[in-house]
């Protein structure tokens, strides 16, 4: 939304088979304000690390071994996204990950496997330092901070109630909802989130197509107060902008006038490295123009989280924990895990 004035990867599309109900359509009850704009950030990696080599061998060496040899950190951007962002007057969610340590949680197998490592060897600690303080100072400041639930967590309710109560920990409230790393789900991911107090999930989409395939507006898997936002358009999909800045500005352009035209909530992720002008020329230029355009377009434009507190959460979820559930709160009811599933192969977007 608007700020208020002084407040302080393989293709990951998924293949969406949920028949449940959307939210009210412009103009009824609960409908929200048709045309808007839902900005978010995924924190993968927040430092760069080994990533610098794998540049270095592809081209400008010497720009990625000295940030490497400085201790230079160019995937830091948490305050150049506010600034950003607070002078068009508009916040953002950001999901940070809690990717598991391979030594702590990994088989022989997992250790062979060079996706896995590519996952540990990006990681960062919640509750370190450094971390902790920008969760907090996002949160203070109005951003949204929600759950990226790491690799494996889609499958596993444990984990994923683990990596929610550790990042609630640190923020210091609960979160709302959140989106899965690279966009991967299983059968039961919307069952677990809803179980574990989640109000939403953001991750039908693809790292290599944009658009609303997935719908125009917010759906409901289990027609209750549990909502899914579909994922309109993820930076990398684009044209790279460094090169082709009109064709990739066409392309946003293109899906403005798609939203605007059939009242849509079009939800973007960009994520907090391809703010660095250093590596990714084009890329922060592209985002503000889409917020300008948007908020020219007279679109609601905003984290999730207040579209959903300011637009969704009224509906009653009183019939939400009806039978067909385990004591521990996983769902087994097939039925309705068929009617409310998402899956998909994955590309790694990594380094």
């Amino acid at each position: 939304m608007r700020e208020r004035k002084g407040d302080g990867d393989a293709d990951a599309r998924s293949e969406s088979r949920v028949t449940a109900s959307e939210p009210s359509g412009p103009g009824e009850p609960g409908s929200g304000p048709g045309f808007a704009v839902c900005l978010t950030h995924d924190v993968d990696r927040p430092y760069k690390t080994y990533q610098g080599l794998y540049y270095a061998a592809k081209s400008n060496p010497g720009y990625h071994l000295r940030t490497l040899l400085r201790r230079e950190n160019p995937y830091w951007q948490f305050e150049d996204i506010v600034a950003l962002e607070r002078d068009l007057g508009v916040r953002s969610s950001f999901y940070f990950l809690n990717e598991p340590s391979l030594l702590e949680t990994g088989s022989l197998s997992d250790w062979l496997e060079p996706k896995n490592w590519v996952e540990h060897l990006g990681r960062y600690d919640l509750d370190s330092a450094s971390i902790a303080d920008a969760v907090r100072d996002l949160d203070e400041g109005g951003w949204e901070v929600g759950i990226h639930g790491s690799f494996r967590s889609c499958d596993d309710f444990d984990r994923l109630r683990t990596e929610k109560r550790e990042l609630e920990a640190v923020l210091g409230h609960e979160v709302v909802g959140g989106r899965q790393h690279h966009l991967k789900l299983g059968p039961n991911t919307w069952r677990y989130h809803r179980e574990l107090g989640l109000k939403y999930d953001a991750s039908p989409g693809s790292s290599s197509e944009h658009g609303f395939q997935h719908g125009y507006r917010p759906f409901r898997p289990f027609d209750d107060d549990f909502v899914v936002f579909p994922l309109t358009l993820m930076e990398v999909s684009l044209p790279d902008p460094g090169s082709a800045f009109d064709e990739a500005w066409a392309e946003c352009e293109r899906l403005l006038d798609e939203a605007e035209a059939n009242d849509a909530v079009m939800t973007v992720l960009w994520h907090p490295r391809y703010f660095n002008e250093d590596e990714f020329p084009g890329y922060r230029r592209l985002y503000r123009r889409i917020v300008e355009r948007a908020l020219d377009r007279g679109a609601w434009v905003g984290p999730v989280a207040d579209y959903y507190r300011e637009f969704l959460a009224e509906r009653d979820s009183s019939d939400s924990d009806d039978a067909g559930e385990e004591s521990d709160g996983r769902a087994t009811d097939s039925a309705t895990t068929d009617n409310a599933t998402a899956g998909g192969a994955n590309r790694s977007l990594s380094p």
